[in-house]
């Protein structure tokens, strides 16, 4: 069956954008807007080239007062995130092209039409650096501006329209939303960032991730955190800090399935003391050379590990491999292997053999791996390596 793609908050933004800037000047979007998507090729003397087109649908389209309000329910698709069915609001005014200089907030992308930019309740703004977006401004990428540019410069030719506009993006439910999302930790506050680098939402696309890591290893860097610490999930991340407690909250970073990419990523940011965590499962297929994890494409060998673990058994193993090659998943094969008196040595071969892995994948790096236990909440390790 094939999954549905949605769109990002800067198609969004984008959409409700050019649905209000088309109300100013008497131009109707009934239903919906047919928005252009990043990326934008170049050509000298002409307008940037939209990569495709999607039509997105409009919850609503008010005038007043000379300003005009249009908002789009964003739409995740097969692919839910936080902001899935969140509300972006855009309101339009439309400047005299004197008047298009940018106050405090604003923004002034430049192009045409003159675009004044701001981030209204619910749009977070930037506190830390290390962020494509320079602190103090609203956390609006830069593709999403220039998707939004690209959007009204569509509108304005329309009516052969040369001045400015000014548009004031919101979210009403934005601070709430941006408690689930890893903005605190990046230092944007008080809302969402308007995002989205080709404009639609791949479903369990592994672009998103990536950006994420990228995007933490960044602020990371900026604020000089002196080591990074990768784990796969919120939860050996919590165990992690528990350990940690002195280290910044930036510098954990969350990075699923992706440990070859992370830890390459971390020494091309410039890390040179990075700590891994992570749970047995994650463990024994780093040890088996894999440098991404997730289940479907990473089977567990269990034969493997059980062979691992006959060699580093003390005394007669002969029945010991055979239990583990039988064990169906990690977490059962975990359970047999704590019960025996030798249950360091048994769970230090698949260690040290994931360690050499993640070693290979961060080469000139100093790498600190943790083993941790999935049934102590209060940051117990199993192997430290």
């Amino acid at each position: 069956m094939s999954l549905r793609e949605g769109f990002t908050t800067g198609s969004a933004a984008t959409a409700a954008a050019m649905a209000a800037f088309g109300r100013l000047l008497g131009l109707e979007f009934p239903a919906a807007v047919d928005c252009p998507l990043p990326p934008f090729a170049e050509t000298p003397g002409e307008p940037p080239t939209a990569a495709g087109r999607l039509n997105i649908p409009l919850a609503a389209v008010t005038l007043s007062d000379g300003r005009a309000t249009a908002a789009v329910i964003k739409d995740g698709g097969d692919d839910p995130d936080a902001t899935h069915r969140a509300r972006i609001e855009a309101e339009a005014e439309l400047l005299a092209p004197a008047d298009a200089a940018p106050g405090g907030g604003e923004i002034l992308v430049p192009g045409f039409p003159l675009l004044l930019l701001r981030g209204g309740p619910g749009v977070g703004r930037v506190t830390l650096p290390g962020l494509p977006v320079a602190v103090g401004e609203p956390a609006i990428n830069p593709v999403p501006r220039r998707q939004i540019q690209a959007g009204l410069r569509e509108v304005a030719a329309l009516r052969g329209y040369k001045g400015g506009v000014r548009v004031t993006l919101s979210v009403p439910d934005g601070e709430n939303i941006a408690r689930r999302t890893l903005n605190p930790r990046l230092g944007i506050t008080g809302g969402i960032s308007i995002l989205g680098t080709h404009g639609t939402v791949r479903p369990y696309s592994h672009d998103a991730w990536k950006a994420s890591i990228l995007e933490g290893l960044s602020v990371a860097r900026a604020v000089n955190c002196p080591r990074v610490f990768l784990s796969t999930g919120r939860r050996s991340e919590r165990l992690l800090q528990n350990i940690f407690p002195l280290d910044r909250e930036q510098a954990f970073i969350q990075v699923a399935d992706f440990a070859e990419f992370s830890l390459r990523s971390a020494v091309d940011a410039g890390f040179r003391d990075i700590v891994w965590g992570c749970f047995f499962g994650k463990l024994v297929k780093l040890a088996q050379g894999l440098g991404h994890t997730h289940a479907h494409a990473a089977p567990l060998e269990m034969e493997r590990l059980a062979r691992w673990c006959a060699e580093a058994a003390a005394g007669d193993a002969r029945g010991l491999e055979s239990a583990i090659a039988s064990c169906t998943t990690a977490g059962q094969a975990l359970d047999l292997l704590l019960h025996r008196p030798d249950a360091d040595a048994l769970l230090r071969a698949p260690a040290l053999r994931a360690k050499r892995v993640v070693e290979s994948f961060a080469p000139g790096a100093r790498i600190e791996l943790f083993l941790l236990s999935m049934n102590d909440d209060t940051g117990r390790e199993l192997i430290r390596l």
